[in-house]
């Protein structure tokens, strides 16, 4: 609240609106909401309004952090307050100017209307409407029902852009002398760099102009991407150890299981269920690569890259180039993509430190296959969880979660920032702990609910953070598997269960109509079957119901150079954020939540191997693919349940992810305890260590 109100919104005299979104936009269409709700409030034309991304600002504390789904919900009344206020300053500029009174003015579209006919544009207005000194002055929102813009289905405002290649991106920016970038890592995860044997030789190749080292390895720069790789390739490097070197998949799981607090004392029962979910490493790779562009001079810097968390970037810039915060200036550029792996600062942070050791401005991009395996990943977790029944009733449901020490440095939004006053004493909780307690819930009439999270490593052990989502997708799967086999004990079927013991209405109404769409119980062939979860988080709730295809027939497909398993054929989403702002956009965020829900059930997940993930690009990482992309996916946005919106990015993740393992333990009677399920099948041959692998140059063969 003290800096929510720090934004600006500049009108000029062509009648063009400006904000500078203090948020960052990385294709979830923020910048097509805020375009809304200033459309609405200023009462101004769509295409008259510019949405551009603020540098870093450390005055706005946690404003600036875009993550956690919390973007909407918090800069909703903001904004609208800011454009609403710059209406009324127009309107009582005009007023001035024709001698009557505000009340007398009227907008519409951009134009200022008064009596008599008269007219003027925003523009000719806006220097009238300026204010040479701060005023504070009331300002009334449009009510709800006298919206036309807000809650409208509306295509993004940078679509055309983004598909026609104008969209600028950090490595379309065109900044002086900043020459291609990269950098030769080690063969396991943070190894650090002895020696560099041929360091002239590597110099004098084609177009090279500078090799420094750093510490995440060697960097390259050269007039091209191409001769950076070859000259990487080319480095001969005494590698010292890296911090998990003798780690691998079957080592870190037992780590968790040591690691894994005890569960609390039984109450009387009749009954139980008691069962352990594992997950593997995800990696945090959005489709653009980690790059940044870096000017570093002696006493200032200049960066350019995707930053969700800004001023803990400049921060650690700063530090780490020796400067003032206040030298360092760090342009914020929309990004291709994030999932959480934007909130760290690893390629601008190489970047600024290749640009000082060479004295020159640097274009740095991370390679693909460095971006898998030295990028950021979702830390491997176990979830135990038991279940206890007395009669019909439910006594007792407990969560015992462990996972390897997960970074958060970045910080936590709004959740961190109000825990000190939510509950009196919290603010105290390690931070994991905190954020595990105030996001994950069970919200069902179960009885004593108890859940708790442990954690095995140091951190920077393994380069962990946080994708789609920190906890819920692994906690709200294993709980919801365990639903389901609570529900077979007592006779009913899944979506009854839910219906008769949901605590929260919300998601009992999403849950009511994800069922109707989906036409839950209905025939289906052998091998296949439906499935359910639901989720409540960041003021907003979804049900999730899917088909699954688990037959022979689908199951033993022959895909080249992957594992096709099971396939989803059919998905609904019910979701509930109060005010959908843009239900279209709503839409596509729950359709690639489910997409990430799929992967992460079914086939993507790292295999971690003496050091370092096996993995080494999309090839090799099976996100879902087209082929097990479900043809029937319907979103239904339901009616506003409150005035003002939840949040929604990561929403429909969690509970697609449960719905899928659910329906696939009804389709094949197992109940899966291993994510992705295909974790077991390698699928691939892994690419060599420490060497970037050459680019393909078949890529028509591989179309039909």
């Amino acid at each position: 609240m003290p800096t929510a109100l720090m934004a600006t919104l500049r009108v000029d005299s062509d009648g063009v609106a400006h904000f500078a979104l203090p948020r960052t936009e990385v294709g979830q269409g923020l910048s097509t909401m805020v375009t809304q709700l200033i459309a609405e409030e200023l009462d101004q034309p769509l295409d008259k309004i510019v949405v551009t991304l603020e540098k870093a600002r450390p005055d706005l504390l946690l404003n600036q952090q875009t993550g956690g789904s919390n973007s909407t919900r918090s800069i909703y009344t903001p904004t609208r307050t800011i454009a609403a206020l710059a209406r009324q300053r127009l309107r009582a500029a005009a007023a001035r100017e024709w001698g009557v009174a505000p009340t007398r003015v009227t907008t519409r579209s951009g134009v200022l209307m008064g009596p008599g006919g008269r007219t003027a544009s925003y523009g000719s207005m806006a220097e009238r409407a300026a204010s040479r000194t701060d005023v504070a002055e009331h300002v009334t929102l449009k009510h709800p029902s006298d919206f036309a813009v807000i809650g409208r289905p509306l295509g993004r405002v940078d679509a055309r852009a983004a598909v026609t290649g104008q969209k600028k991106f950090t490595l379309d920016l065109d900044v002086t002398d900043a020459l291609p970038t990269m950098i030769r890592r080690a063969p396991t995860v943070n190894g650090t760099v002895r020696s560099v044997a041929n360091l002239a030789a590597v110099r004098s190749m084609p177009g090279v102009t500078d090799v420094a080292r750093l510490r995440t390895g060697v960097a390259v720069r050269a007039r091209t991407f191409g001769q950076c790789i070859d000259a990487v390739n080319a480095l001969v490097v005494d590698w010292g150890p890296g911090t998990v070197d003798g780690q691998s998949d079957r080592s870190v799981r037992k780590a968790l299981d040591r690691a894994m607090e005890p569960m609390p004392p039984q109450l009387p029962h009749s009954g139980g269920v008691d069962m352990t979910f594992r997950f593997a490493f995800r990696n945090i790779s959005a489709l653009e690569p980690g790059c940044a562009i870096a000017d570093v001079r002696a006493d200032r810097a200049e960066i350019w890259t995707c930053a969700k968390a800004p001023s803990v970037a400049l921060a650690e810039i700063a530090a780490e180039l020796g400067l003032s915060p206040t030298a360092v200036t760090l342009n914020v550029i929309p990004g291709g993509g994030s999932f959480g792996r934007a909130l760290f600062t690893d390629a601008a942070l190489d970047a600024a430190l290749a640009s000082q050791a060479m004295g020159k401005p640097v274009r740095l991009m991370v390679h693909r296959t460095d971006d898998v395996r030295h990028g950021r990943m979702h830390p491997m977790a176990v979830s135990h969880v038991r279940a206890l029944w007395s009669g019909r009733d439910v006594v007792q449901m407990d969560q015992r979660h462990s996972c390897v020490q997960l970074d958060l440095s970045s910080g936590m939004g709004d959740v961190v920032a109000a825990s000190g006053h939510l509950i009196p004493g919290l603010a105290l909780l390690p931070l994991v702990k905190l954020s595990y307690v105030l996001s994950q819930n069970v919200p069902y009439d179960v009885g004593a609910v108890s859940q708790d999270v442990s954690q095995a490593f140091d951190v920077g052990q393994f380069r962990t953070g946080s994708m789609r989502q920190v906890f819920s997708p692994d906690s709200r799967t294993a709980t919801e598997l365990v639903i389901d086999r609570i529900a077979e004990a007592q006779g009913l079927d899944p979506y009854r269960f839910r219906m008769k013991f949901l605590r929260d209405d919300r998601i009992r109404a999403c849950l009511r109509e994800a069922a109707r769409v989906g036409d839950w119980g209905r025939t289906l062939p052998p091998g296949v079957a439906q499935g359910v979860g639901v989720h409540g988080e960041y003021r907003s709730a979804a049900a999730v119901l899917v088909e699954i295809d688990c037959s022979e027939a689908t199951t033993s497909r022959r895909i080249r150079n992957a594992i096709a398993g099971p396939r989803v054929t059919r998905v609904v989403v019910a979701v509930d954020v109060g005010v959908a702002v843009n239900p279209r956009g709503l839409e596509a965020q729950m359709q690639g939540a489910v997409m990430d829900g799929i992967a992460q059930t079914l086939t993507a997940g790292l295999h971690f191997d003496r050091g370092i993930p096996l993995e080494g690009s999309w090839d090799d990482y099976f996100y879902t693919r087209q082929w097990n992309c479900p043809l029937d996916l319907t979103v239904v946005v339901m009616p506003p349940t409150s005035e003002s919106p939840g949040g929604a990015g990561e929403l429909a993740v969690a509970p697609t992810m449960a719905a899928v393992a659910c329906a696939y333990a009804r389709a094949t009677g197992v109940v899966p305890t291993q994510f992705p399920i295909a974790h077991g099948q390698l699928g691939f041959t892994p690419k060599k260590r420490s060497v970037l692998p050459p680019s393909p140059v078949d890529g028509l063969a591989h179309v039909f």
